[in-house]
């Protein structure tokens, strides 16, 4: 593909409309909880403001199907920036329209608008040509930097650039492309996956498409389990997807042929509850009662697993060990993020999870980079191409 990029622009009296991502985890009180994703889109922001052009901002945040609904605004998000950038940020939550169009004709170069909401406007999910078409009203230059929703064909990164005469990728979509591009392509050996999560379901062609790739995976979280009963293992009362155990002997069977190690849990800690306060024990794998569900990989499988992590050159890690958001059942994903922080690999991570889990970890300035996107990250890793870098791509 023929992208263009930011810093290949004149930008200066430009009214440049930033398709951002922003969808970040408020609490009770409206309070941003994890800022990454805000912070992530400083440079591309930065950038304009040198270049004394006229900034809007559009992004989604929640799943509000179209609908207004107030704790899914962004003005907080509005606060937040304006005070990372030390300088006011314009909320604007009239919808789109021609008093709009106004506010984003009127401001004067160095100035930040940020609009509410997209997908509070039905059409946004629906590629909708003429939210589009209303959207590029109020941009000369459009710029997607919002690398999280680039696998979805929206109105706000898509159909935009049908109407728009200039469309480019700000920096955190480049660095995005280029660090999928130098892991896939050209990752330095011994390269490795972890791979996480509750379900095989939701990773099987990621793990389709990198098992030719990788030379050993490491399977952990709840999916671990469908494939250690496919091997004919106990798994106690553990998570299975149970139509699913043909695929994982498959792709065991596939990662033989290419001669890829796949490193399941040796041990792990269940408890008879999915909570926190359930007591808990350590069962090796061939010892795990009925009544048992595994919520964390044990300290022999950290010992396994870390081992084969100091070895590599490249690793990619997408999904937790094991549930991790309960403080008793967190210390293998902890762990394993301490053991890649400590490695000298390339280490890249990706999926609101993971990079939940390095930031409680405390290694967040040790992984050598750190996606913004889950979905979208995947879905590299899959070798797909992305609706919305490929709508960049229109010369």
């Amino acid at each position: 593909m023929t992208i263009k990029y930011i810093d290949q622009l004149d930008l200066k009296n430009k009214r440049v409309m930033i398709r951002v991502d922003y969808n970040v985890p408020y609490d009770k009180e409206m309070k941003i909880t994890d800022d990454t994703r805000i912070k992530a889109t400083l440079p591309t922001i930065n950038y304009c403001l040198k270049n004394e052009c006229k900034i809007i901002l559009i992004s989604h945040l929640g799943r509000p199907k179209g609908q207004i609904k107030p704790n899914l605004s962004l003005k907080p998000v509005a606060e937040a920036l304006s005070s990372l950038l030390n300088m006011p940020v314009k909320f604007v939550d009239t919808p789109l329209g021609d008093e709009t169009v106004n506010i984003s004709n009127e401001l004067k170069n160095g100035e930040i608008a940020l609009f509410e909401n997209i997908r509070f406007y039905p059409g946004e999910e629906k590629n909708d040509k003429s939210l589009g078409e209303l959207l590029a009203k109020h941009a000369d230059i459009y710029i997607n930097d919002a690398f999280a929703a680039a696998h979805r064909g929206h109105a706000s990164n898509f159909a935009i650039t049908e109407f728009v005469e200039t469309s480019a990728a700000g920096f955190l979509l480049k660095s995005e492309i280029e660090y999928s591009q130098k892991t896939i392509q050209s990752a330095e050996s011994p390269f490795g996956a972890i791979i996480g999560g509750a379900k095989v379901s939701s990773k099987i062609d990621v793990l389709i498409n990198i098992i030719s790739k990788v030379d050993f995976l490491i399977i952990g979280g709840g999916m671990a389990f469908t494939f250690l009963k496919s091997q004919g293992n106990s798994i106690g009362n553990s998570l299975l997807e149970d139509d699913l155990l043909d695929t994982a002997r498959e792709i065991t069977r596939k990662a033989k042929e290419n001669n890829v190690d796949i490193l399941l849990p040796v041990d792990i800690v269940g408890a008879e509850e999915f909570d926190n306060d359930s007591p808990r024990g350590v069962y090796p794998i061939e010892e795990i009662p009925d009544n048992i569900i595994g919520l964390d990989i044990g300290p022999e499988s950290i010992k396994l697993f870390s081992a084969r992590i100091r070895e590599a050159k490249t690793i990619i890690w997408n999904g937790p060990m094991g549930a991790f958001e309960m403080s008793n059942f967190a210390t293998g994903t902890n762990e394993i993020a301490k053991t890649l922080a400590d490695s000298d690999c390339l280490s890249i991570v990706g999926g609101g999870d993971s990079v939940t889990a390095i930031n409680k970890a405390g290694v967040t300035d040790r992984i050598s980079y750190i996606s913004t996107g889950g979905g979208a990250f995947l879905e590299l890793l899959e070798g797909k191409i992305l609706p919305g870098i490929a709508a960049l791509d229109r010369d």
